[in-house]
Order: structure tokens, then sequence, then C-alpha cells
């Protein structure tokens, strides 16, 4: 495992069990719509076969569920064990089927999936590129490859408010929640330095991806990346 693969399975890993409660209270429980909205964009319908990639706690994961339904199915995969053990007394259930797996190569054979998703993930892989690549290898041709993930507000005050809160009271109360040091300090850290909504897009093009649609969430702090894989 590389470095910073090992760097963040060891982060996750510590913070696995209060995970789920950071998340809602430093996103002030705006998570969830980003999920939903990002399930309401892939055009999953019921019957449909997703594959949540590095999927943690398995929140949207089960999003997916409630949108294939109990004739889908939904497969989440992630290279820490932590986030998969609390991800499977929560995905209980449902029609979802949980593995340990790498993202930069997924045990699942070509043209698999209707859809794949990478959910506040991406900034962590090894790779964006290999994995984009991988998630777009297991999906149907004219299936959809989906990216949601934290990004800098476009809007210039905005950004300043945000930053603000983002590297310095975010990491406060995350240190104290998680009792991590470094955990809520990466963050901010990996967002800041993870590419722009238009340099994602143009990754998603580059690895064979068409009609890429870019939506921002909630000033812009957010961003959905959703690519089709051609016929």
């Amino acid at each position: 495992m590389a470095k910073k693969a090992k760097y963040v399975h060891k982060m996750f890993s510590s913070i696995a069990p209060r995970y789920d409660l950071l998340n809602t209270l430093l996103s002030l429980n705006r998570d969830r719509y980003w999920r939903r909205f990002a399930v309401e964009r892939s055009g999953i319908t019921q019957g449909g076969h997703a594959l949540d990639v590095a999927t943690g706690t398995g929140k949207l994961a089960i999003e997916l569920a409630n949108a294939v339904g109990p004739s889908g199915k939904v497969v989440g995969v992630d290279f820490c064990r932590e986030m998969l053990d609390i991800a499977k007394e929560k995905c209980r259930g449902l029609c979802i089927e949980l593995a340990e797996g790498n993202a930069k190569k997924l045990p699942y054979p070509d043209n698999e999936f209707d859809l794949a998703t990478v959910g506040f993930a991406l900034r962590n892989v090894e790779s964006v590129e290999k994995t984009l690549e991988e998630m777009a290898r297991v999906v149907k041709p004219g299936g959809r490859v989906i990216s949601l993930e934290f990004t800098q507000p476009d809007n210039v005050l905005f950004r300043g408010l945000y930053y603000t809160y983002f590297f310095r009271f975010l990491p406060l109360v995350g240190r104290i929640v998680s009792r991590d040091k470094e955990a809520y300090s990466y963050l901010p850290a990996s967002v800041a330095g993870f590419l722009s909504k238009g340099e994602l897009g143009d990754v998603m093009e580059r690895i064979g991806l068409k009609d890429i649609e870019i939506y921002s969430l909630t000033g812009g702090i957010v961003a959905v990346h959703i690519g089709v894989k051609s016929a």
C-alpha cells in the first residue's frame, strides 16, 4: 500500500465510529441532501445495478438502494474494514452487498453495473484518473460515472467566509469530537489541494467519458460530476 493510501487508511480507521456524527454536524446536515441530489441526477431506476466506490459507512449506498428498490442491487466497496463494519449494521436488510477492495483495482468484471459512484473520497485516492478509469471500466456502455466531492466556492466573498469556517472551526470541532488531531486538519487541506471543478471534468473527458455535467451545490462547496460511458 502506497504512502498516501496507508495514511488515509489509518486515519479513517481511527475516526470510523464518529464519522457519521461529524459529517452531519459539520455539514449542518446538508450531506444528506447532497447524496440525494447525486442519486436523483444519476438516472438509476428500480431494478438497477449500482456500485458505490469508497462507500465508507454506506450512506450513499443506502440512497442508491432506495432508488433501485428490492428488485435492484447495490454493491459498496471500501478498503477500510472499520468503516465497512459500521456500514454492515446500517445496511442490514437492504439490497446492498459490501466488499473490501481497492478503488484503483476494482474486483469486478467489465460492463457489470448501470452506475458507479464515489462520494467524498476521490480526493483521498492514490490516482484520481486510475480510479475513474476503473469505475468507467465496470460500468455498462451508456452507464454513468458520478463523483460527489467537496470543492472550492466560486464566489470570492463566500469563499473567504467558508475558508474561515473550514480551516479554523471545522478542525477544532473535529478534534474535540473525533479525538483525532490529524483527521480534520487533513480534510480542509485535501480539499484545498484537490482538482478544481473544471479540472476534474477534464480528467473525466480524458479517460473517455462524454456528456460531462457539473453541478455546484450549497454555494459551490460541493460539486457533482456526471459522465457517460461511450456505447
